[in-house]
């Protein structure tokens, strides 16, 4: 997104404030202690806020914390709802079914009194993560510059952390994730972003792009869903901190839900490939060999004995949720005057050439 536009601002509260109010609260936790350290990390979200701060504490000692805030709902927010005690319990409940590295939860504040939003408190996982800005596919960063050997090794890696949580995770565990609504758990998942759509353009343009991928997907509906998991949601490589080429740390879970297993691997396909296509616009050679979706539906076949089906609609899916979150984030910049937007709406899509090459038909030939 950067290499083709000023990077949006990402938040309108006061840092100073928050250290001051933070600092507050983490004594009521821990009656002496001291936040002390606060940062905010330049890779920060537009969707939920993250703070970098170490605690200052006799008993226990010194402990390096991630604080995740809803976002500030004066912000012209991303998502319409931010519920922060869905995203503690799912990672409570990966921490105690699986082996899926995840940060340690410590506490979770529901009042939106002491930051003005609801909050919770991890610990912090050293460790590096594929940037998004450049993206990770551009030149000049660690995962470009590793050889062939190690990116197989870290996309091997990711794919078993996508196949043990899906696999280890008891459904009963994750029935709070099932999404409102009528029909099978793929149906709900659709019908939700079909609202989250109409949520976006609510006063603004409607993108015939959007809706004609809506139209495509019932064209290309799955015979048979299958059996719902436990979705990450966010599936991808630059939400996981790696030791090495190794996952160390499993983030951002706030599009956690029930869905069949293609759903989380549509969205990891697609969004390495939305950041190779955006780097080969540009002139470069990018990653075109990397998370190839021919290879991680083999591997996660060979993990869990699921061969993954009905791809294309699953990508088609993940471009089109993509391009969703692309148009709320543009009419955010609007709101905010960094942008103006065009006559045709579907230009503020960054990927609208792919997808509409799925809506064809003709961008995996």
């Amino acid at each position: 997104m950067a290499a083709t536009a000023p990077r949006p601002r990402t938040s309108t509260r006061d840092r100073e404030e928050l250290t001051r109010r933070l600092t507050a609260w983490l004594g009521t936790r821990l009656p002496g202690a001291e936040a002390v350290g606060v940062t905010v990390p330049e890779s920060n979200g537009m969707s939920s806020e993250t703070l970098l701060f170490d605690i200052e504490n006799p008993e226990p000692p010194l402990r390096t914390c991630a604080l995740r805030l809803a976002a500030d709902p004066a912000a012209y927010t991303v998502f319409p709802v931010y519920d922060m005690p869905r995203q503690y319990r799912t990672m409570r409940v990966v921490a105690e079914h699986t082996d899926v590295p995840v940060p340690k939860v410590l506490w979770l504040e529901e009042d939106p009194g002491p930051l003005g939003a609801p909050f919770f408190v991890m610990e912090r996982v050293d460790g590096r993560v594929p940037p998004d800005v450049m993206p990770y596919t551009y030149e000049g960063n660690w995962l470009h510059a590793a050889s062939d050997g190690e990116r197989a090794h870290l996309e091997a890696a990711t794919i078993g952390v996508l196949a043990r949580l899906h696999d280890q995770v008891p459904l009963d565990q994750a029935e709070f994730l099932t999404l409102p609504g009528e029909g099978d758990a793929l149906r709900r998942h659709v019908t939700a972003q079909r609202a989250y759509y109409e949520w976006v353009v609510d006063g603004r343009a409607r993108s015939p792009l959007i809706e004609d991928a809506f139209a495509r997907l019932e064209e290309l509906w799955p015979r048979d869903p299958g059996t719902p998991v436990l979705n990450w949601g966010d599936a991808r490589i630059g939400n996981i901190v790696y030791d090495g080429f190794e996952p160390a740390a499993v983030l951002d879970w706030e599009m956690a839900a029930l869905a069949p297993r293609e759903v989380d691997l549509g969205w990891t396909v697609y969004l390495h490939r939305f950041f190779q296509d955006l780097t080969a616009a540009f002139g470069q050679r990018g990653l075109p060999d990397f998370l190839r979706r021919d290879r991680l539906e083999a591997r996660y076949a060979d993990l869990t004995g699921h061969t993954p089906h009905d791809m294309d609609f699953h990508t088609l899916y993940a471009a089109l949720r993509h391009a969703i979150v692309m148009l709320r984030i543009a009419y955010r910049q609007a709101h905010f005057g960094e942008v103006a937007v065009p006559p045709d709406p579907d230009t503020l899509i960054l990927h609208h050439g792919s997808l509409r090459a799925m809506v064809q038909g003709s961008y995996w030939k």
